[in-house]
């Protein structure tokens, strides 16, 4: 599929979010660890203790030269989450790990702590899945998580995620699987 036909994330609106499209400059600001440039790149306040260097490591594994090469299809579908309500100031995010070749979509969402325990990663991850299976191309979208992180199984569950399987991950053991199939 060549990139002229990928369909970028538009921005969404769910009753309490904006889910903004993480972009190439927000990327390299983040990874440059310049705050300032970051929020002036999204157009909101980012929360103190977001994104830390563990969640940067995660998000950005992949080489930047791969997300510099080809952001549309590194970057598709990442969304961050900011409040509607009073102070712009982003909540979290929701990420697809790139456009899928295969039609399977990995989605990860994460909520920073104040704001955590109030339906956010559920309203934000919802929205994304919804987007990403309307999609030409995406056949289904799951989800992984350990079999203890209960906060994570409740978006999981909330979503109508049914259990796909299990998978091993080298150094932290047993993931489960979810998925959601595209509708026929």
């Amino acid at each position: 599929m060549g990139q002229a036909t990928i369909q970028t994330v538009p921005t969404l609106f769910t009753s309490r979010l904006e889910l903004r499209p993480i972009e190439l400059p927000f990327v390299e600001a983040v990874v440059a660890g310049d705050r300032a440039a970051a929020e002036a790149a999204c157009g909101a306040a980012l929360p103190e203790a977001w994104p830390g260097p563990d969640l940067v490591w995660r998000a950005f594994a992949a080489s930047m030269e791969a997300v510099r090469a080809d952001p549309v299809t590194r970057l598709w579908g990442d969304t961050l989450l900011i409040a509607r309500d009073g102070p712009r100031r982003v909540l979290g995010s929701v990420v697809f790990h790139g456009r899928p070749a295969d039609g399977v979509a990995e989605v990860g969402y994460g909520v920073e702590d104040g704001s955590q325990r109030q339906g956010f990663a559920t309203e934000g991850t919802r929205a994304c899945v919804e987007w990403a299976l309307a999609q030409d191309g995406i056949a289904a979208v799951t989800a992984t998580t350990f079999p203890w992180h209960t906060a994570s199984l409740r978006v999981i569950e909330r979503l109508g995620m049914a259990r796909a399987g299990v998978r091993e991950h080298a150094y932290l053991g047993e993931l489960l699987v979810f998925e959601r199939r595209r509708e026929r």
